[in-house]
């Protein structure tokens, strides 16, 4: 991609509030600007909406709740499904925009544009399926019919790692059930939900249905949303500490709520494992998206029998990735978000050396403009270790050795998230055992990438609650009522 394209591609992106239709300033008039993490160059300069540019994109959500929960199924379907194809016809502008605001390699971002965009054609065959029941209670004296109804206006709060399909997976579903939707972006991406919000305007949803409020004031912003009893649903992608703020915030209208929080995925190699497909696994759990995923592998837990091959095999691997700005040809790993991740990756790889880690690769930011981080494997890490207990967040491969299978199930557990694991076995019962033991939402076994719009994604524990995607997914923004009527033969 050339600098032309680049510019031409930002110079269509509305960079303004989007309330009740409108594109428009923050009320303040105050704006922020987003930078490109390779280069440290300014982007662009977004509106920075204040706490009453949250109330008022509230109300134009509650202003258009009733007509858009009464629309027809098809019609909302209908929409979804014309902004999945506006997303195919302009993945190219899509993906580089991704790269451009978050710093994944192109190839990467492009990938995403098919994952994320799949959640609006999911759930436009779901808008259609939504389903209730009748029938006759046991005593016969009368009839139960159970039904489904949106359970209202929604307030969102996407990451910046995965600024399209963070944002897709939850809009796709609130639109299939009939909710409208207030989202905050991600302060560090808001440009990629921006033009997600144009594309599902260009499709034909009606004004008011969908709002986004950038803000660089985040907690000032959503306390008076929570606070309002108008708003019915939160959903919060991020940190388990910021998850769990909220959740108290929630509390007070008992809000229904969607967490998906933090992780600190085991990723564990047995002794009779297909080495080939365990380091193929790893490259993918490990460093897609710049190991910047809450499902990417944290902890590589390694059986001592083939530790040694595995560790050296990996190594070679992880060497030959090539670093760089995501838009140049070939790169596999791009900079992290921004000098905070790159110290933040810095301080666990230093204490786990000085607590006897062994450096088998990189182990330091990379010199130079952006904020790259070498893509880096330590072997041997100590328990206690500040990166075994704390989702990295970046290119860093950090390996623990286990004697038998009891061991690595305690290994694998140790820990307060639950969100994915990933098991390499050739043996069905052990892989078997291994979904019943590990405490984790979702498992890859014998694979490194377990999402799909289609799988219900969540975790337990300190990971979260609730579910995004499949069938599941579209429950989260329906609630249930019962009707009892009398026997029409009575």
């Amino acid at each position: 991609m050339s600098v032309d394209d680049e510019k031409a591609l930002l110079a269509g992106i509305p960079t303004g509030l989007l309330i009740g239709g409108e594109w428009r300033d923050a009320a303040g008039g105050k704006r922020f600007d987003v930078l490109d993490p390779s280069t440290g160059d300014v982007l662009a300069s977004v509106a920075d909406a204040s706490p009453e540019d949250g109330i008022a994109a509230l109300d134009a959500a509650v202003a258009a709740q009733d007509e858009w929960a009464a629309t027809a199924p098809r019609k909302r379907s209908e929409i979804l499904r014309g902004a999945w194809q506006i997303m195919q016809d302009r993945k190219d502008d899509l993906a580089l925009l991704m790269t451009l605001e978050m710093g994944k390699p192109l190839a990467e971002a492009a990938g995403e544009v098919v994952y994320g965009s799949e959640f609006f054609r999911w759930f436009a065959e779901e808008a259609v399926r939504i389903t209730g029941r009748y029938g006759v209670n046991p005593e016969g004296s009368g009839r139960t019919i159970v039904s489904q109804h949106p359970v209202g206006p929604c307030y969102f709060i996407t990451p910046w790692n995965f600024p399209l399909a963070m944002a897709t997976r939850k809009i796709g579903p609130a639109l299939a059930a009939g909710c409208t939707v207030v989202v905050k972006p991600a302060e560090l991406t808001p440009l990629t939900t921006l033009l997600t919000a144009s594309i599902l305007e260009e499709a034909g949803l009606p004004a008011g249905v969908l709002n986004v409020v950038p803000t660089t004031s985040a907690g000032a912003l959503t306390e008076p949303v929570l606070k309002d009893p108008r708003l019915r649903k939160l959903s919060f992608t991020g940190s388990t500490p910021v998850g769990k703020r909220l959740l108290a915030q929630a509390a007070e209208n008992v809000l229904r709520t969607s967490m998906e929080l933090g992780g600190n995925a085991p990723f564990l190699v047995f002794d009779d494992a297909d080495l080939d497909a365990a380091v193929t696994g790893a490259m993918l759990a490990k460093f897609r998206n710049v190991g910047e995923a809450c499902t990417a592998a944290n902890r590589f837990i390694v059986h001592e029998a083939v530790a040694d091959e595995f560790a050296e095999r990996l190594t070679a691997e992880v060497e030959a990735v090539k670093v760089g700005r995501g838009t140049e040809e070939g790169v596999q790993v791009g900079p992290l978000i921004n000098a905070a991740a790159v110290s933040k990756a810095d301080d666990l790889v230093r204490d786990a050396v000085d607590r006897g880690a062994e450096v088998r690769l990189g182990g330091g930011p990379v010199d130079g403009p952006g904020t790259f981080y070498a893509p880096t494997v330590l072997d041997r890490v100590s328990a206690g270790s500040d990166i075994l207990r704390t989702e990295i967040f970046g290119p860093v491969v950090s390996i623990v050795r286990f004697q038998d299978e009891a061991e690595a199930v305690r290994l694998a557990n140790d820990t307060e998230y639950g969100l994915v694991s990933y098991v390499f076995t050739q043996d069905l019962a052990r892989g078997q055992r291994m979904i019943e033991r590990l405490q984790t939402g979702m498992m890859g076994l014998n694979v490194g990438v377990i999402s799909n719009a289609s799988a219900p994604f969540g975790g337990v524990k300190q990971s979260g609650v609730g579910r995004e995607g499949g069938f599941e997914g579209i429950h989260e923004y329906l609630s249930t009522k019962y009707t009892m009527t009398p026997s029409p033969f009575a």
